[in-house]
C-alpha cells in the first residue's frame, strides 16, 4: 500500500510527462479530495497510508483531468469570499479577479436592493448577501439550469436571496435597484475558437459568448440602466481586460479599475 507522498510524487511525473500545465497543484487537489483533506493537511499526513477505494476515486478523477476537464468541476465546488460554491457545466466556475469585484461592493452597501445579473452559479449575489445580511439581493439568469445551481449555492450557503429567470433587466420590469452587478458574457464570436479546451469544451457557451463584438450585453445595459437604477446608484461590471475604451464610449462618467495583476477588469458607472 503506496503513501500519500508516494502517490503525490507518482501523479505529479505521470501529469507533467502528459505536458499538463500545473501538474503540482492538480495532484494536491485531486488526491486531498479523494483522501477528504486539505491540500495542507495532505502534506501534515505525507506517511498516510492510501486505501484502494480512495486510490480508485482519484485515479478517475486523474482521468478526468487528463481531458482538461477544470479541476473546480472534478472537485464540484470552489471557495469564493467566505463561500462553498457548488459547481458544474450548468454555469461558469468563479474565478479569484471576481472576489475582488465583491470586495470592491461590501463596503458600500447594507440595506440597498441589489441585483446580480446574469448570476450564473450565484456567486457574486450570495457572497454579498452573507458579507451583508440586511442586502434585498435578487439574482437573475437567462438559463434556467444556472438559476437552479444558484439557488442551490444559497441553501449551501444559508441565505435568502430571491431568484427570477430571464433576460438582463426583463424579470425586473417596473422596478428599480439601489446596486446592479452584472458579470455578463463578453467574448466575441471570432474569439470562442482560440478560448483554452478546459474552458471551451466545459464551460456554457451561452455564459461566454456576447455575440459578434462582445460588447453586446453592455450596450444593452447601458440603453435601458437609468430606468432601472435608482438615482444616486452604482452599476459594478466585470469586462474584458481589452474592452476598457469601449465602456467608456457607453458610460463617459464612469471608472475603469484594475484587477490585482494590474488588467483593466471592472468598470462602475454611478447614476446622478
Amino acid at each position: 500500500m503506496k503513501t500519500a507522498g508516494e502517490i503525490l510524487k507518482l501523479s505529479i511525473e505521470y501529469l507533467s510527462s502528459k505536458n499538463m500545465d500545473r501538474a503540482r497543484r492538480i495532484s494536491e487537489d485531486l488526491l486531498a479530495h479523494a483522501l477528504n483533506l486539505t491540500r495542507m493537511e495532505l502534506y501534515v499526513q505525507y506517511d498516510r497510508p492510501v486505501e484502494e477505494k480512495e486510490l480508485s476515486m482519484f485515479r478517475e478523477q486523474l482521468k478526468r483531468s487528463l481531458k482538461e476537464e477544470p479541476v473546480q468541476y472534478i472537485l464540484g465546488e470552489v471557495e469564493f469570499y467566505n463561500c462553498l460554491i457548488a459547481v458544474d457545466p450548468r454555469a461558469l466556475i468563479p474565478r479569484p479577479e471576481t472576489e475582488l469585484l465583491v470586495d470592491m461592493i461590501v463596503p458600500s452597501v447594507q440595506k440597498e436592493t441589489l441585483w446580480d445579473l446574469c448570476t450564473g452559479s450565484g456567486c457574486i449575489g450570495i457572497a454579498l448577501k452573507k458579507a451583508n445580511p440586511k442586502l434585498n439581493v435578487i439574482l437573475s439568469d437567462i438559463s434556467a439550469e444556472a438559476l437552479s445551481l444558484a439557488r442551490e449555492n444559497a441553501v449551501r450557503n444559508e441565505v435568502e436571496v430571491q431568484c427570477v429567470q430571464g433576460d438582463l433587466f426583463e424579470p425586473f420590469r417596473g422596478g428599480k435597484a439601489d446596486v446592479i452587478v452584472c458579470n455578463p458574457p463578453y467574448i466575441a464570436a471570432s474569439e470562442y475558437s482560440k478560448l483554452e479546451p478546459s474552458v471551451r469544451n466545459f464551460e456554457p457557451k451561452l455564459a461566454l459568448v456576447a455575440g459578434e463584438k462582445g460588447i453586446e450585453f453592455y450596450e444593452r445595459i447601458q440603453r435601458d440602466i437609468d430606468a432601472y437604477l435608482n438615482p444616486k446608484g452604482t452599476l459594478y461590471l466585470e469586462i474584458g481586460e481589452s474592452q476598457g475604451k469601449q465602456l467608456f464610449a457607453l458610460f463617459p462618467s464612469g471608472e475603469l479599475l484594475n484587477d490585482w495583476a494590474g488588467r483593466p477588469r471592472f468598470f462602475i458607472y454611478r447614476r446622478q
